[in-house]
């Protein structure tokens, strides 16, 4: 029998991805990358936005064409989509023969393999709450040679008026330090050389524990596993992050000088309505603190613009918080209104042609500080984790301030260099997001 799947949204959403497939493999199961060969398809979704949830649709409603013109049998609904929008959306979408929240992973195997049955439950929505972590004795089907992110925590305990992730996947719950050390052994095991840690929120690790931990506890824990591969985290939070988690970054050589801590904005007003419980002031001296600790770290964060009673001031307060930190890699989103958010009751919306508007001044911006940026590497000499081939002479890969899919690359000139490998490389050209140069 054939799998076939499609995973949408962010890396948290690609491990739950790996951890079906490792499921589905053990009973059995082929992965093909064609789903016209397929007996059964899985879409894992993101609702997080709306976008995302138009993606989401548009996916399944392609995907479901194969149920007349290829081999599906079976066509299953997987993660926040169904989670959000329950039976809801299971009613306007007939195609689908099941539908799964993103507290069902488990069932993935039994339902597939099960008779059909007209009169047979449709949706699969237990309490994500009470979610299991991935099992360590089933092994991921890792999607890459060289990276594989390593999901440290579910759910969420803050509330942020825009968000709509707490009531998808629950309260913040810490997966244990043994369960962690034991999948990141074994990836490493198999030929992984970069473990990129992603949850909700990373930097609150541990601090649901009694007694409690932290995430600087586990990247030290981490880190002795080898020193030749690469540690990072991804989705860090202004409010959780300390300093003991920075200290131990700039202590240790395998784990990489990057920080992703979304901040969503910069005005005081408008972080209070969003939930953020922090102040710009805060910021400052968090980046500060960054780089008095590690002088090149890397610095990324997400913002959004457009939300309710963001006016003008309040914008120009962002574009001036972007300049003076000056962020290494930067993501924009406009705000993406829905009636199940608190945000939706806010007063004074802002209209979606501002709100893009401010986005691409936000983003031309951070064009101009990006390329700065990456002129300033040109003649220095970094290591460079290949990921792949682009030509016979040329390589792709990432040093350690870009982090995988969501910054640019470093392109290599090599005929003879192979994916998984450290290369020394002397950077000899930069452009606005990716650089390239030769080994040394």
């Amino acid at each position: 029998m054939k799998l076939h799947l499609a995973s949408l949204g962010c890396a948290r959403n690609l491990v739950d991805s790996e951890t079906m497939l490792g499921h589905l493999v053990k009973k059995g199961w082929d992965i093909t990358m064609e789903p016209s060969e397929a007996d059964a398809i899985i879409v894992n979704t993101c609702s997080f936005i709306s976008d995302a949830v138009d993606e989401s649709i548009d996916t399944i409603l392609e995907l479901a064409k194969f149920k007349q013109t290829g081999n599906c049998k079976k066509l299953l609904v997987a993660g926040c989509l169904p989670e959000r929008f329950r039976e809801e959306l299971a009613e306007s979408l007939p195609e689908v023969d099941f539908f799964l929240g993103t507290g069902a992973y488990d069932q993935v195997a039994h339902l597939l393999e099960a008779r059909p049955d007209a009169a047979e439950k449709k949706c699969f929505l237990p309490d994500p709450g009470n979610a299991s972590f991935p099992e360590t004795d089933v092994p991921r089907i890792s999607t890459s040679e060289t990276t594989a992110y390593v999901k440290i925590a579910e759910g969420c305990s803050k509330k942020c008026t825009y968000c709509i992730i707490p009531r998808l996947r629950g309260k913040h719950r810490s997966r244990s330090m043994d369960d962690i050390l034991s999948e990141a052994r074994l990836l490493v095991r198999a030929g992984v050389k970069e473990l990129t840690l992603v949850a909700q929120d990373t930097t609150y690790y541990g601090k649901d524990f009694f007694p409690p931990t932290s995430l600087a506890v586990l990247l030290e824990q981490l880190s002795s596993i080898s020193e030749d591969i690469w540690l990072r985290f991804l989705y860090g939070h202004p409010e959780s992050i300390d300093e003991n988690a920075i200290k131990t970054i700039a202590k240790h050589r395998n784990i990489c000088s990057y920080f992703d801590i979304p901040i969503q904005h910069a005005s005081d007003p408008i972080l209070k309505k969003m939930g953020r419980r922090y102040t710009r002031d805060d910021l400052r001296k968090l980046y500060d603190i960054i780089r008095s600790t590690i002088p090149d770290a890397a610095l990324r964060t997400t913002v959004i613009t457009g939300f309710p009673g963001e006016t003008e001031k309040d914008f120009s307060i962002l574009m001036d918080f972007i300049q003076e930190i000056r962020f290494d890699h930067l993501g924009v989103f406009t705000y993406s209104d829905s009636r199940d958010l608190p945000s939706h009751g806010l007063s004074r919306r802002v209209d979606k042609r501002t709100a893009n508007r401010r986005q691409d001044l936000l983003m031309n911006r951070q064009a101009t500080i990006s390329a700065i940026h990456n002129q300033g590497h040109i003649g220095k000499t970094y290591p460079v984790l290949i990921e792949s081939r682009e030509s016979d002479n040329t390589v792709i890969g990432r040093t350690f301030f870009q982090a995988p899919e969501v910054d640019g690359v470093t392109f290599v000139s090599s005929e003879t260099i192979q994916p998984g490998d450290f290369v020394r490389t002397i950077i000899t050209n930069a452009f606005e997001y990716d650089l390239s140069g030769e080994p040394v």
